[in-house]
């Protein structure tokens, strides 16, 4: 029997025993092949299977669950005690990764903090990875984009900026969580997409190129928010802060300007006279409009 057979006839055993109940979530895509040993792309074939014969159903921001049954009662709009069980795991989660970091997220450290038992909370997520999606989405949904868009895309890419700069602001962490390369899969991150694309619809720009402009968009506002994690990674370890580690750098400062190597950079320093300060508040909005006057050229060139 090949591998994705033999994952979608697990499930259903598993199902039919009651071992996974409806509304109850059944293993992600990457827990599958990492318990089963096999590629990412034999996992989700094996997860497509299951929802097409209708044994599970992808629910947003929760996942993929076991499928009501055919003729069964409908789902409760109240939410089920597994519901509310599972925010609240969701909510350890956030809250560990706000206080102490992302380092210190595991599955033990949640549970410790609910007073339940480490794999009483595989019954409530997937695992890891399955976590940190529902931890995304939770934290975005702190900051809703607003129910109606500006008009034009330059106020509706601008809105959006100052949304997402208001969650790293509040999650540091979710700015290191996620990369172009390798997007999270999460319905709260996806928002975002859609919410620059349709600013852009009514433009003359490509699909390639609206896409570069919401990921530069997007990109800048994250890798600015980036530093605040790392800095309180930084300081966490060596109990440090930012203005003493500088004030400690004397000694490499004296050696470049001794140095002539990086004349231009000293006679900035000197310039400056120990009058600058590094407010990354301050940084996002020097930066914002000239991201946006640049972008302009590109959209407006477009039309033209």
């Amino acid at each position: 029997m090949a591998a994705a057979a033999r994952i979608v006839a697990d499930i259903k055993q598993r199902v039919a025993d009651g071992r996974l109940r409806p509304g109850e979530r059944v293993p992600s895509t990457r827990q599958l092949a990492r318990d089963w040993g096999v590629a990412l792309a034999t996992a989700a074939k094996a997860l497509t299977v299951l929802a097409q014969e209708g044994v599970v159903v992808a629910e947003p921001r929760v996942g993929t669950i076991v499928a009501e049954p055919k003729g069964g009662r409908a789902r409760r709009s109240a939410p089920s005690e597994q519901d509310l069980t599972r925010e609240r795991v969701v909510r350890a989660a956030v809250e560990i990764a706000d206080t102490d970091g992302l380092a210190e997220l595991t599955m033990r450290a949640v549970a410790d903090r609910l007073g339940m038992a480490t794999m009483s909370l595989y019954r409530h997520v997937g695992g890891k990875d399955d976590l940190l999606v529902l931890m995304v989405d939770a934290a975005l949904d702190d900051f809703a984009l607003p129910e109606q868009p500006p008009q034009g895309w330059r106020a509706g890419l601008e809105a959006s900026a100052r949304v997402q700069w208001q969650v790293y602001r509040a999650h540091p962490w979710v700015a290191r969580i996620s990369s172009l390369t390798r997007p999270l899969p999460s319905p709260g991150l996806l928002k975002y997409t859609e919410w620059a694309i349709r600013a852009l619809e009514d433009t003359s720009l490509d699909a390639t190129t609206k896409m570069h402009v919401h990921l530069l968009a997007y990109s800048y506002v994250e890798g600015i928010a980036a530093n605040i994690e790392l800095e309180r990674q930084a300081r966490a370890v060596t109990g440090v802060t930012g203005d003493e580690w500088m004030a400690g750098q004397g000694e490499y400062l004296r050696w470049i300007a001794g140095s002539r190597r990086f004349p231009a950079f000293v006679r900035l320093v000197d310039e400056l006279g120990g009058d600058f300060d590094l407010d990354l508040d301050r940084l996002f909005e020097f930066g914002l409009g000239p991201l946006l006057d640049g972008l302009a050229a590109v959209v407006e060139g477009a039309s033209r």
